[in-house]
């Protein structure tokens, strides 16, 4: 449980249906002040108070620490822009917790995503605006066996009307949003104790300086937001990252044409199937590279030792290496990989 308005209707949702629920919330992270845990841990305590179950904390923060946030940096370190919320799924939430549970007893383990469960198939959750099949695309077919999904049904505006209706303290708590050990710090700054600033140039296509980066690492492709280089002068188009040149330290930016921005073919590493599959050479299917982006149509080519490619019918903006992509054959998400580059 996280404190959050999901995780406890899923809870109530599961004694109403007769099991023998306790409520475990996961301490992820060392706190330094900032980090909403202790507010979280007090939520999760109210409405276990309001539902009648019992409820304990567990420290998974070494855990989190070793394998997700080593990863999250290495990752920043390398100019890439990672996603420690989908390793964290398979690392700590269906990993340590996960066995966590199995060793106080537990014969399944629950939580509020959206997403649901066939078998070893996941698929998607009836509410498309809030489906987490994506941030589960690394989690394996054996963490899976025994887990529930009592939101995969039913609709956020659904779930907040139970929580309502039954009088959880959460009923109106906002959702959370970005990676969780930053919470609502500022990104850059956050960073920066962690990861020294390598400040440089800012220059367009053709190399003129246009201004200046903070670092590499605090930028991914297709920004447009806080390069705080304005607009160009005869030019209607706004500024946007277009790539990085990491030998010479510097940001490149265009303003007008995003066609360099797109690309058709993914280059892809760490292929995770989820359940029983039999792959054909070529696969036809749909595939997004970032959460919110709706499936696009593609065909998939395995490769060896985990690697993989997709072929987009249409080219993608922005791909980014660092971030996942994630496999679908109509709402069976088959699982993913880490995009490591891109063709035109």
């Amino acid at each position: 449980m996280s404190g959050g308005v999901d995780s406890a209707v899923a809870a109530w949702l599961l004694k109403r249906e007769g099991y023998d629920v306790t409520g475990l919330f996961m301490h992820n992270w060392e706190e330094d002040g900032k980090c909403p845990a202790a507010a979280d841990w007090q939520d999760v305590r109210s409405v276990c108070d309001s539902i009648g179950i019992e409820c304990y904390s567990v420290d998974f923060a070494k855990e989190y620490a070793d394998g997700v946030f080593d990863y999250f940096l290495r990752e920043y370190r390398a100019f890439r822009t990672p996603n420690p919320d989908v390793l964290c799924n398979r690392v700590v939430k269906f990993g340590a917790f996960r066995d966590y549970c199995t060793a106080l007893g537990a014969d399944a383990i629950a939580t509020g995503h959206y997403c649901r469960r066939d078998g070893d198939r996941l698929l998607k959750a009836a509410d498309g605006e809030k489906d987490q099949t994506y941030f589960l695309n690394q989690v394996l077919t054996s963490q899976l066996s025994n887990v529930l999904f009592p939101l995969g049904g039913l609709k956020k505006p659904q779930v907040r009307e139970i929580a309502v209706k039954i009088g959880l303290s959460v009923a109106h708590k906002k959702d959370s949003t970005g990676i969780c050990f930053i919470g609502e710090r500022n990104f850059k700054k956050f960073l920066s104790e962690y990861l020294p600033a390598q400040p440089g140039d800012i220059t367009d296509a053709d190399g003129n300086v246009v201004g200046r980066h903070d670092g590499l690492m605090y930028y991914t492709l297709g920004q447009r937001r806080g390069l705080g280089i304005g607009g160009v002068s005869g030019n209607v188009g706004r500024w946007f990252v277009l790539r990085k040149d990491v030998a010479a330290n510097k940001l490149v930016v265009s303003c007008g044409d995003e066609s360099e921005l797109f690309s058709r073919t993914v280059h892809c590493s760490g292929l995770n199937i989820i359940g029983k599959f039999d792959m054909p050479k070529v696969l036809r299917c749909t595939a997004k590279t970032r959460y919110r982006q709706p499936d696009k149509a593609a065909a998939l080519y395995v490769g060896p030792n985990g690697s993989f490619r997709i072929e987009f019918d249409e080219p993608q903006r922005a791909v980014t290496p660092g971030q996942y992509a994630v496999i679908y054959v109509g709402d069976r998400c088959l699982g993913g990989g880490v995009i490591e580059r891109t063709e035109k």
